[in-house]
């Protein structure tokens, strides 16, 4: 979850909201790549979720990388939240998940250096005070009442919220944990497009990153079950948005979705004000309930963007939000994908090319059966398996036109990082399989042992 946006004066006229979207445009040379990752932590003597606070706690970690790494501690009502350095932060999701929000980078080469970095001091941390780390799509045995909550006042709202408009809210804020990429735009042309291509793809992405088979310590049905749980959480905020794909998409057909976006509150001198299911078209009149008079500053704009949760998000650029949290070299692996699928005008034409005929049925179907089957998904005569192998091709086509070289020129371009993706589409199988396949065998019936074999 974000944390709270920051700068920008009143919203004095409607056009400011488009304007904010658009000031995102970049030319290409100033395109850069901005990933996020989510991992499950928990005390490895007793396999719980761990708390806010103690000696073994996210809080710890929050402070090891303040003291010892020198990050700049976030605090909410006096309370460490989270940490920032060079453009990067890491944060709290509701259930204790630590996220880290990379900087923008250049390539894929700097963003899975960022990564390693960043997993190998969390590693470091975590031995010391004898806690772990795992990257999995769901909590494969914790049950609602062991998560602890953390310290931030939006998550409080949201909680009482998500009960009352769908039935998995609080699974997603506390029990699911995903990789998502963020990525730029040059145009109101080039971001139309790009989301219709994210949209459209995003159950392969589900599909091919599918991590997540069990949930409360036994198979759940589904290979993606944090997928599964997106399509009932709140159907004002969530889904593949059929509306990007009519006539007239761009910034302003965006704004008019996002105001129809009930509000979770306002942000202001460092409390969150509850503005559950307020309407911000009223708070641009300044007749918002919450805050009778006031109008909203770009702030309060840049916030409540973030509390839009669609398959994939336009901000100042476009994220990415189709994938479940997953082992090491999976999270170098989704920026791979969307780099070489939309960063290369040749492959992000073949990609739309692909899906242009589509209707809405068939992307939803996608999207549902990606959750259920992973690549062994079928939707009419579209074969998961067979799709995902043609945008794994037009990605790495699109990184090989990219010609990024990393390794001080050693390496040539980028196409390495989805070496885990073609490993997949070779045998057919992604890690929610091998997981699967482990709970039958060797394991015996007992999801625990994945935190021996599978943290970080």
């Amino acid at each position: 979850m974000s944390i709270p946006q920051s700068g920008g004066g009143p919203i004095e006229h409607h056009a400011q909201l488009a304007e904010y979207l658009s000031s995102g445009c970049k030319p290409i040379e100033d395109w850069r790549i901005g990933t996020e990752h989510e991992k499950f932590g928990y005390c490895r003597e007793t396999l719980r979720p761990l708390p806010y606070d103690g000696e073994r706690s996210i809080k710890a970690v929050l402070e090891a990388f303040r003291d010892r790494f020198g990050w700049t501690p976030v605090e909410e009502a006096g309370l460490i939240i989270g940490v920032e350095k060079d453009g990067a932060n890491i944060s709290l999701e509701p259930g204790g998940q630590l996220e880290l929000s990379g900087a923008p980078l250049e390539t894929i080469h700097a963003t899975c250096d960022e990564v390693n970095t960043h997993l190998d001091r969390v590693k470091a941390i975590s031995d010391e005070i004898g806690v772990g780390f795992i990257g999995l799509g769901a909590a494969p045995h914790w049950t609602h009442d062991e998560m602890p909550m953390m310290p931030k006042g939006r998550y409080r709202l949201m909680t009482d919220y998500m009960g009352r408009v769908g039935t998995h809210g609080t699974q997603m804020m506390y029990r699911t944990c995903t990789v998502q990429v963020n990525l730029d735009f040059a145009s109101e042309a080039d971001m139309v497009q790009k989301l219709r291509v994210a949209l459209a793809l995003q159950p392969v992405a589900t599909a091919l990153f599918a991590n997540s088979p069990f949930f409360e310590g036994k198979l759940n049905g589904h290979k993606s079950w944090r997928s599964r749980i997106w399509r009932d959480l709140d159907p004002d905020r969530t889904g593949t948005l059929p509306f990007a794909f009519e006539d007239g998409m761009g910034f302003e057909r965006w704004v008019d979705y996002a105001l129809d976006v009930p509000m979770y509150f306002v942000y202001r001198d460092g409390k969150y004000i509850n503005a559950l299911g307020q309407s911000f078209r009223d708070f641009m009149r300044g007749e918002l309930p919450a805050l009778p008079g006031e109008i909203p500053t770009l702030s309060d704009w840049a916030d409540h963007l973030t509390t839009i949760f669609p398959e994939a998000r336009v901000k100042k650029f476009i994220e990415m939000r189709g994938a479940d949290g997953g082992p090491w070299r999976r999270l170098c692996a989704l920026p791979a994908l969307w780099v070489g699928l939309c960063y290369d005008q040749g492959a992000l034409d073949a990609a739309w090319d692909l899906v242009k005929g589509w209707d809405a049925q068939t992307r939803e179907a996608l999207r549902v059966q990606a959750s259920v089957e992973g690549l062994q998904a079928r939707v009419g005569d579209i074969s998961m398996h067979d799709l995902a192998r043609e945008v794994v091709s037009i990605a790495e086509a699109g990184l090989k036109a990219r010609a990024r070289p990393g390794a001080g020129g050693m390496i040539p371009d980028e196409t390495h990082f989805l070496n885990a993706l073609t490993e997949s589409i070779e045998t057919g199988t992604v890690p929610a399989d091998e997981l699967i396949a482990h709970y039958n065998a060797d394991w015996g019936g007992d999801v625990t042992r994945v935190f021996a074999e599978y943290s970080y």
